[in-house]
C-alpha cells in the first residue's frame, strides 16, 4: 500500500514451486475477487464487531469457531475458475515435510 492509493500497490506471493498457473494470472485474479481497499477489507471480514476478546485466547489463525472470516474458503472454487477456466480440476499438492 502507498499514501492516497487506496489498492495495494502490488500483490506478491510464493507458490514454492507448487503453482499449477502462471502466477500474473493468480495476481489478476486476486485482485478481482478480493476486495483490497481498507474498506473493502474491513467489510469483508467484518472487522468492526467486537470479536477480539475471542482472538486475544487462543490467536487469529487457524480458528475453525463461528465468526473468524478470514478463515472461510469460500472463494477458493471462483479462484480457481478464474485462473484455470471453469470446470478445470487440480490435483491436491503433496505437503513436503
Amino acid at each position: 500500500y502507498a499514501i492516497g492509493v487506496a489498492e495495494p500497490v502490488g500483490v506478491y506471493f510464493d507458490t514454492h514451486g507448487t503453482g499449477v498457473a502462471d502466477e500474473t494470472r493468480i495476481e489478476h485474479a486476486v485482485r478481482k475477487l478480493f476486495p483490497m481497499t481498507p474498506k473493502g477489507i474491513i467489510d469483508t471480514l467484518k472487522l468492526r464487531r467486537p470479536i477480539y476478546r475471542q482472538t486475544a485466547a487462543y490467536g487469529h489463525f487457524g480458528r475453525t469457531e463461528k465468526g473468524f472470516e478470514w478463515e472461510k474458503t469460500d472463494k477458493a472454487e471462483a479462484l480457481r475458475e478464474e485462473v484455470l477456466g471453469k470446470g478445470a480440476k487440480v490435483k491436491k499438492a503433496l505437503a513436503v515435510a
